[in-house]
């Protein structure tokens, strides 16, 4: 075949995902999409997914999508359960990957050209990216220094076993990855992104970690608080609890309950010896939290809601 007769290879495109509950600084998150280095031999389509019961963010979309460097697709995916938003990105995603960030973060320029790039090194079925926590001037100080906020994998044994959907990236055509849906189960009180995660890689998936793809997030003034912080190790450990027990026998789960109050009692202990330095003795604080809650999911209680609640003084409809 002639050179002149050739074809051009396709563009990888890339899907961007983001969904959404009434959440105003969602405006800054496709601004700094809109500012994105774009791949080279790739181009973008970002897809909003409205997690309300009300199309209520259509119109900021559509009036938007006239000025946008990509592709803006708005898509009505009620209602206040993420995991619906999120399958219902899944869905409507044609591209090669699939990326998701939230809408309250802002990605710096070189975002998804380091995910893509660690992708195509790797052959992983999903990367993640770190998000740097950027605080106000009202947030305590020892919250600063424990960076109490920012999210990064987690490794076991040299391997990263599950993952978040605030910086990732999904190769679509992985056969771990095509067909797999986030649980509805999950979509309320959060945690179905580890959910997600975990049963990729025990399927057989590869997560990789691009460091250097960084997104940005806000800590307002209601999250900037123990209380807040207490409340979200408690319900990671409650996901992690029940995805133990959805995986063990009544013998192994009654094991896991005894080393996680083993955990949760070492991390209180050292606490109290760390009690006149915050910036230690919190942190151990809400480790301890964080096993107790592992406890909590393994014998089945109640899951806190953390999705889809609505409160007259919130920004948006997430929990805060």
């Amino acid at each position: 075949m002639s050179t002149a007769s050739a074809k051009a290879p396709s563009p990888l495109l890339i899907d961007i995902c983001i969904c959404t509950f009434r959440r105003r600084a969602l405006a800054d998150t496709l601004a700094s999409v809109a500012r994105l280095d774009v791949p080279d031999g790739a181009r973008l389509r970002v897809i909003v997914a409205d997690n309300d019961v009300t199309p209520s963010a259509r119109d900021r979309i559509d009036a938007m999508a006239e000025g946008f460097p990509h592709e803006l697709l708005y898509i009505h995916a009620p209602a206040r359960n993420i995991s619906i938003a999120r399958n219902a990105c899944l869905d409507a995603g044609g591209g090669n990957f699939l990326a998701f960030i939230d809408d309250d973060e802002t990605a710096t320029r070189p975002w998804l050209r380091h995910l893509l790039d660690r992708a195509l090194a790797t052959g992983a079925d999903a990367v993640l990216g770190p998000v740097r926590a950027v605080y106000g001037p009202g947030a305590p100080g020892w919250m600063r220094r424990a960076d109490s906020h920012s999210t990064f994998p987690v490794w076991v044994r040299g391997e990263i076993r599950t993952g978040y959907t605030c910086n990732v990236l999904l190769k679509a055509a992985s056969p771990f990855v095509e067909g797999r849906r986030f649980v509805l189960a999950f979509g309320r009180s959060g945690g179905e992104d580890t959910d997600f995660f975990t049963r990729l890689h025990e399927a057989g998936g590869k997560i990789a970690y691009a460091p250097e793809a960084w997104v940005e997030e806000i800590v307002p003034e209601s999250r900037a608080r123990f209380s807040w912080l207490a409340r979200r190790r408690f319900r990671t450990g409650q996901t992690h609890g029940r995805l133990l027990a959805g995986r063990s026998a009544v013998g192994q789960r009654l094991a896991h309950v005894g080393l996680a109050s083993l955990k949760a009692g070492y991390c209180f202990a050292i606490a109290s010896v760390l009690c006149p330095i915050a910036a230690r003795r919190n942190p151990s604080i809400l480790r301890g939290t964080m096993h107790v809650g592992v406890v909590a999911g393994l014998l089945g209680l109640r899951e806190i809601r953390q999705y889809g609640s609505v409160s007259p003084t919130a920004e948006h409809g997430n929990a805060a």
